[in-house]
């Protein structure tokens, strides 16, 4: 059995109508990074906790994709050599 633990660490800034992530997983053997943000409509109240989910949920996808893009990557070069 193989157990590994991955940290994530998501650090939320808020500024006016602005919030931005900056979102660090670290596997261990890799270290994966996202810079997000999401803006207040002007039109809408003032409501923090909306602002950090929006870009913490940005910053994960982002690392999600990130993780996906890498997986193939990885996958693609532990294939056999084709034999001809």
């Amino acid at each position: 059995m193989r157990t590994k633990t991955w940290t994530l660490r998501l650090d939320l800034f808020e500024e006016g109508d602005l919030t931005w992530v900056h979102a660090v997983l670290d596997t261990g053997d890799n270290r994966l990074e996202s810079r997000t943000d999401a803006h207040r409509n002007p039109h809408d109240p003032p409501a923090p906790e909306i602002g950090d989910e929006y870009a913490a949920g940005r910053a994960l996808v982002d690392l999600g994709n990130q993780l996906l893009r890498a997986s193939t990557t990885d996958a693609d070069a532990n294939e056999p050599p084709v034999q001809g």
